[in-house]
């Protein structure tokens, strides 16, 4: 098995051949797309994006059958996948020996939020913090560095930290006919 900083040293090479076809003018936007269709009796939510799948469902006291993780869970580890996800590319860039680095996030989320009542408290997930765990035998400057980089371009972070408009529609197709017994 491999250790994670022999896999930072093969990071490099991509993080420097990335950056190398941005200098060059070779990226362009990429285009993400995740389809998500609710299936069955379990209403299990199954999201495809590209060639992978994941299931989100909720836990038995919201009508779940607790076959994955809800979408507020979700959001919570594709932040800490992206800070770690991060922290890798700015370690390898910058040739920082990480050992192990583990991300740990909490949040919040009250059912009760946006009831009558309770109009105070948010609907979405909140108090949402992450701790890095990393064992590395770099200096606590470097540790700090790269820390603040990772802090500057997490996409998802920063998406979190500075909200968008997010655009929406509905496209709605009425297949009801109703059919009589004789």
């Amino acid at each position: 098995m491999t250790s994670l900083n022999e896999y930072l040293t093969e990071k490099r090479g991509a993080v420097l051949a990335r950056e190398q076809r941005i200098a060059g003018g070779d990226a362009q936007p990429v285009e993400l797309n995740a389809v998500v269709a609710a299936e069955g009796r379990s209403g299990v939510r199954r999201i495809r994006i590209r060639g992978h799948q994941v299931i989100s469902d909720s836990p038995a006291d919201f009508a779940g059958y607790d076959l994955g993780p809800s979408s507020p869970e979700l959001q919570l580890g594709v932040l800490g996948s992206c800070v770690t996800h991060i922290f890798l590319i700015q370690a390898a860039h910058r040739q920082v020996p990480l050992n192990k680095i583990e991300v740990e996030v909490i949040g919040s989320i009250d059912p009760r939020g946006g009831k009558p009542g309770f109009e105070h408290i948010p609907v979405y997930p909140h108090d949402i913090g992450y701790v890095v765990h990393i064992d590395s035998p770099a200096s606590k400057d470097a540790i700090d560095s790269l820390f603040a980089e990772v802090e500057r371009t997490c996409p998802i972070l920063n998406l979190l930290r500075n909200p968008q408009h997010i655009n929406a529609s509905v496209k709605h197709t009425s297949h009801s006919q109703i059919h009589q017994q004789d």
